[in-house]
């Protein structure tokens, strides 16, 4: 430790904080993000849902129609359309009608991205 460097003093540790530049870094850099964390752990708990895990991925497989989704899923329509509902809110699945049918697609490439390297980490963890 420098010894002309200046003690971090905090209400909630009581020992030398010994890492000062890096521990200033680190806060530095979450404040930067912090404003975003809330709309991320949204992000997550959208996620934390298995049905909705199952739409994202049914629709990588191209565009479906609502009773479609819903027959993948084993789901009745009404509750299959209600998780559609919240993942397109979320700008993830793009919408269309034809007719009295609704046809959903994947509209976020980059979340599908995302989930697919997940999976392979888990399936490497499992391995």
């Amino acid at each position: 430790m420098n010894p002309t460097a200046k003690v971090i003093v905090s209400p909630t540790c009581n020992v030398t904080c010994f890492e000062q530049e890096k521990v200033a870094r680190i806060k530095s850099e979450l404040a930067q993000e912090e404003h975003l964390l809330p709309q991320l752990a949204e992000l997550y708990k959208l996620l934390g849902n298995v049905t909705r895990l199952k739409i994202l991925l049914t629709l990588a497989q191209g565009e479906l129609c609502v009773c479609d989704v819903a027959h993948v899923l084993g789901l009745t329509v009404a509750a299959t359309s209600h998780q559609l509902k919240l993942l397109r809110d979320q700008g993830w699945l793009a919408m269309r009608n034809d007719g009295k049918m609704v046809y959903y697609r994947l509209h976020s490439e980059g979340l599908l991205k995302a989930l697919k390297g997940d999976l392979r980490l888990l399936e490497e963890r499992l391995a």
